[in-house]
């Protein structure tokens, strides 16, 4: 009631004006996201579409054949041509390839280092799309007291594991906002608390500085199983109500 009150009072203390303003911002948090994603999108596929325009020779080039410009186009040939090198690297022909290309570029200096580090983002990236990321956990990290966000990669085996007494577990603490560089420490699996947001909602709360924020599923299953509680006990009580109406009936 006094929330409704307080919301009645600004709503009436606000000028024209400043309605304006509020409505102008509210519309702003709607569209903007929904804008930029699609100027970004559009963005993107006009930069691949005139990029695969100018590799392809011109008895190949659909827009050769057609009278108007179809968007698009670019970007299927070039996601048509990933795949076939795809294809193509999975086999043993394909790989050998591939080591002997990445031993000229490692040659190179400065080529090394980009694609390296290209190559490194690109294995995270797929990594969480994977199971390398088996689960999220929340570790005491670098000290008691203060709390990091990391991997659990599997168990630790091996000599590691041999040195201790204690079974152990792997865990990637990623560095912010580049999680592609981190440090690979070990855990005891009580020391490590499991959480349950997703590897992908995990790297982008690490890669954003803790901005984006995923929501917590268990404070959602409470809010739900609260309100079932509820909706039970008032069935309840309206249940008990409709029997004494039905008692007082019978006794009149």
């Amino acid at each position: 009631m006094t929330n409704n009150l307080d919301t009645q009072k600004i709503s009436s203390s606000l000028s024209p004006f400043g309605y304006l303003r509020r409505w102008f911002f509210a519309g702003l948090l709607v569209s903007a996201p929904i804008l930029l994603t699609g100027y970004i999108i559009w963005l993107i596929v006009d930069i691949i579409d005139g990029q695969v325009s100018q590799l392809l020779p011109a008895h190949l080039n659909p827009q050769e054949y057609l009278s108007f410009h179809l968007p698009g186009i670019g970007l299927i040939i070039a996601v048509i041509t990933i795949i076939v090198i795809g294809a193509l690297t999975t086999g043993f022909i394909g790989r050998s390839l591939i080591k002997l290309g990445e031993r000229l570029v490692n040659s190179v200096p400065v080529i090394r280092s980009v694609y390296g580090a290209i190559k490194q983002i690109m294995e995270t990236i797929m990594a969480s799309q994977s199971d390398a990321f088996r689960e999220v956990v929340l570790v005491e990290y670098p000290r008691k007291g203060i709390w990091a966000i990391g991997f659990v990669t599997g168990t630790t085996k091996g000599e590691v594991q041999n040195m201790s007494s204690e079974n152990l577990i792997n865990v990637f603490v990623p560095t912010t906002p580049n999680p592609t560089s981190g440090f690979l420490l070990f855990f005891r699996r009580e020391e490590a608390i499991t959480l349950e947001m997703g590897v992908e909602e995990a790297v982008k709360m690490v890669v954003s500085g803790g901005i984006v924020t995923p929501d917590d599923p268990r404070a959602n299953r409470t809010r739900a199983s609260l309100n079932k509680t509820a909706a039970k006990t008032s069935g309840k009580k309206s249940g008990k109500m409709s029997a004494k109406k039905v008692q007082a009936k019978v006794a009149t």
